[in-house]
């Protein structure tokens, strides 16, 4: 798994967002908070609209805001949905699951990629955007 910049951006439109959920925000606005340049913004947000996380008014007093309130949205979705598999190698992906001739052989090193994916998938499936305002990071 690797956030890119898309990824990474789009979290924090979220949390920008989720800190005044009620209230709708121009994208200059969430651009300025976020350090995002605009035209990018604007693309990402169309994103997370399409996936449900956002929703939009047009016109002069017009902008976005949360969908949903910040304790339903999952952070492991929203980057599924935005970036693809947690798993960091294909042979161990459960959703886009990739064959490797050396899982033939007894790869050891496969038993590590999934673990590293279950504790990321775990991690980012206990953890909500209201988790992050509040700094309430999920520990096992």
């Amino acid at each position: 798994m690797k956030i890119s910049s898309k990824g990474e951006y789009a979290l924090r439109a979220l949390i920008t967002l989720a800190k005044d959920e009620k209230e709708l925000m121009q994208i200059k606005d969430i651009a300025q908070e976020t350090l995002v340049p605009p035209q990018y913004l604007e693309q990402i947000l169309l994103h997370l609209k399409s996936h449900g996380y956002v929703k939009s008014k047009r016109g002069v007093y017009g902008g976005y805001t949360l969908k949903e309130s910040p304790d339903k949205i999952i952070i492991g979705k929203v980057i599924r949905d935005l970036e693809g598999p947690l798993a960091p190698m294909g042979c161990v992906s459960i959703t886009s699951y990739e064959y490797c001739p050396l899982e033939d052989n007894g790869c050891l090193l496969k038993p590590l990629w999934a673990l590293i994916r279950d504790v990321v998938a775990d991690l980012l499936d206990h953890t909500t955007l209201k988790d992050l305002l509040e700094g309430n990071i999920y520990k096992n």
